[in-house]
């Protein structure tokens, strides 16, 4: 059996994968120019043509797509903006993003067309990690209007597996239908799989016993933090794989395959990504940290051209992969977000980077980061629920020196106050995790940035 969902794609020779590239840009282009309000504009405006793009390096003669133009046009042509070339009307869903960094979710409509092509994009993934027709698979889920795992659910049933729907329910019932229908596979952001590992730890629920053999993990930065993955593989004795999509293409955009190399690979017969410097917008190369870039081929409802997606990823070939995939990787999976860092007395300080300490030391059952300002002075706090053999005071000192010190040493001798929180007192996340408050005052913030 082929380790391929597309073989015809996934196997192509480099320059016969920028040949198809180019083809579906020109298209994309020329239908985003001819039916998006918002696009037509950009086009005129820029006195540019579709046909002008000779190359893939021509795409750079076309101006980025921002999240907050988006807004505006949403904002200024309620609910749904320009940018889409079609209406309520014509459209068979409609999902929004997360809303989780504070900002206007996005609306995004999709028609029949697009939202097989989202499945088809999930097959990519789900079937590079092992998943088969032969398996059950338990989406642990709330099913809201955020995008989150839809697209898989709909995958899922394309590739012909049997899909339990987690729907709206307590971590503890999920767990117990997880057991029940015999699932083989697990959907969840990696926050939630360690929940769930917790729950049926203190329920005295096997999961390492359980027929799970496969754990498909989306949503957050975490699926792709070396030590995070060890202790959600640990917990459930399965494997986990990490993958990343969005709501404004509304699917996957890079996925693990079972080689898992360190990377994850980029469906790129269906994605143009680029990697840019995030303050001059200048293209950086192989191996070196920038912005994720992304123009979508697949989404006739939204077309989406050159679009600022946040995301900080370091491009590799994708010839480092044994699996044969032509696709190049995004090594570590995403790194984290532009708008998720902050600078405290000078330092950068990346939420990916104090979880994979924090997950490292094999203490923490939750944790929080919370910025604040005390006179003119930044102080940074992590509070941490440790798990049992931490709590006397003894293991509670040795461990939370410990991240002190690691946490110091990772951030140029900054400062870190490690303070204990009580059982329970953190917050827990079903979808993505919020583990970092800023309290300083929203002017000094920008400020200091």
């Amino acid at each position: 059996m082929t380790r391929y969902w597309n073989p015809r794609t996934e196997a192509l020779a480099r320059e016969e994968l920028e040949r198809l590239q180019l083809a579906k840009l020109r298209r994309t282009a020329q239908w985003a120019a001819e039916r998006s309000p918002f696009y037509r504009a950009r086009f005129e405006a820029a006195g540019s043509r579709p046909e002008d793009l000779e190359t893939l390096s021509d795409v750079r003669r076309l101006p980025f797509t921002t999240r907050e133009e988006w807004q505006a046009s949403q904002i200024e042509a309620a609910p749904y903006g320009t940018l889409g070339t079609i209406g309520a009307d014509r459209a068979i869903r409609v999902h929004t993003t997360s809303g989780t960094s504070g900002r206007m979710p996005l609306r995004a409509l999709d028609s029949r067309k697009d939202w097989s092509w989202a499945a088809e994009m999930w097959c990519y993934g789900l079937w590079g990690a092992g998943v088969r027709s032969t398996d059950t698979a338990y989406v642990a889920f709330g099913y809201g209007s955020f995008i989150g795992f839809w697209g898989l659910h709909y995958g899922l049933e394309k590739l012909g597996a049997l899909v339990v729907p987690g729907g709206a329910q307590s971590t503890e019932s999920r767990v117990r239908q997880i057991i029940d229908f015999q699932a083989t596979v697990v959907a969840s952001t990696p926050t939630y799989a360690l929940r769930m590992a917790q729950e049926a730890e203190q329920l005295g629920v096997d999961l390492r016993g359980a027929p799970v053999h496969t754990l498909i993990l989306s949503g957050e930065p975490a699926g792709s933090i070396p030590e995070t993955k060890q202790l959600i593989e640990e917990a459930w004795g399965a494997r986990a794989f990490d993958t990343a999509g969005m709501t404004e293409i509304s699917t996957i955009f890079m996925f693990e395959c079972a080689e898992q190399p360190g990377g994850a690979h980029i469906i790129e017969d269906h994605l143009l990504e680029e990697v840019v410097d995030p303050v001059t917008g200048e293209p950086v190369g192989f191996g070196e940290l920038g912005e994720r870039v992304v123009t979508s081929f697949g989404r006739s409802s939204l077309p989406l051209l050159r679009y600022r997606t946040a995301d900080l990823v370091v491009r590799v070939p994708g010839t480092r992969c044994p699996c044969g995939r032509v696709f190049d990787l995004y090594e570590g999976g995403v790194q984290g977000r532009t708008d998720d860092m902050k600078v405290v007395r000078g330092t950068n300080v990346y939420m990916r980077a104090v979880e994979a300490i924090v997950r490292g030391t094999g203490g923490v059952e939750e944790f929080q980061l919370r910025i604040h300002r005390e006179g003119i002075r930044d102080e940074v706090t992590l509070h941490v629920e440790p798990l049992a053999p931490y709590e006397d005071e003894s293991g509670w000192r040795d461990l939370a020196d410990l991240i002190a010190r690691e946490l110091a040493h990772a951030h140029e001798g900054l400062r870190f106050h490690v303070e204990r929180a009580e059982p329970g007192s953190l917050p827990r996340f079903e979808l993505k995790a919020k583990r970092l408050v800023d309290n300083r005052p929203a002017l000094e913030v920008a400020h200091v940035r």
